[in-house]
């Protein structure tokens, strides 16, 4: 499916380079490396880790004619506070005008996707998806309480690289959302840290995330098992690949 090395998507759309580091998760940040490693050699990559607005890549989609599903801003976060409004919403222009694409956005900065949901400045077609990052407890409570409120057809959880327990269940009975919260949920991505300095990830913890998922028909999407060498851990959960995911644009 993927043309993009990302196992849970087929393409990366970058409008947006460069970010910066907000929570623990961001400590080993794969953007950060290969943006600063290609720097110099690569015109698009010239300004590293700093934020980076990309005029032309906003007329790739348009481009493309058959039906993908694009992770949007892959070394970026398109609600990082540097992006401007404006952009933003032309970013979002792009992906309403392209229905046959699917789009995935996903962000840390899930306070600001929230506000400007509900200032009605962004609004969610359908073909877009509205995803967190989320690595721990603390930060599953915060981000995941404003994706809820956020109006959009499919919603989805990068907890990765997830560094410690989080329990769902008892997120989603503070929240008023359990046991019903796959109506709030769609998609659940699970994946440990990777590469050097790599923190490690227990399996209970995953296995939990696995069967809550199971237990109110979420879709789970388990990515890696990470670690200093990712291909040699590989992908298998209980003795299988989880690969479930929404439906996408036709």
């Amino acid at each position: 499916m993927s043309g993009s090395k990302i196992e849970w998507t087929g393409e990366t759309w970058g409008p947006v380079t460069g970010c910066s580091k907000t929570s623990p998760g961001c400590a080993h940040c794969y953007a950060e490396t290969l943006l600063n490693r290609f720097q110099k050699s690569t015109p698009k990559f010239r300004n590293g880790f700093e934020v980076t607005l990309h005029e032309d890549a906003l007329s790739e989609p348009s481009k493309r004619k058959k039906p993908t599903l694009y992770f949007v801003c892959s070394m970026a976060d398109l609600f990082h506070k540097d992006v401007p409004d404006t952009f933003i919403q032309r970013v979002f222009d792009v992906m309403r005008d392209n229905r046959r694409h699917t789009f995935q956005v996903l962000t840390k900065r899930s306070d600001r996707m929230l506000s400007m949901t509900q200032a009605g400045v962004i609004e969610w077609p359908p073909n877009v998806w509205a995803g967190v990052s989320v690595e721990n407890q603390e930060m599953a409570n915060k981000r995941i309480s404003d994706l809820m409120v956020v109006e959009a057809e499919t919603r989805f959880l990068s907890i990765e690289p997830l560094l410690s327990r989080v329990d769902l269940r008892d997120l989603f009975i503070r929240l008023g959302g359990w046991p019903t919260w796959g109506k709030f949920i769609h998609w659940v991505i699970v994946g440990g840290e990777s590469g050097p300095g790599a923190r490690p990830m227990k399996a209970e913890w995953v296995v939990d995330i696995q069967d809550q998922c199971g237990k109110a028909d979420v879709r789970f999407f388990f990515k890696q098992w990470g670690g200093v060498n990712k291909k040699a851990a590989g992908r298998l959960l209980q003795g299988r690949v989880w690969d479930e995911m929404p439906e996408v644009a036709k």
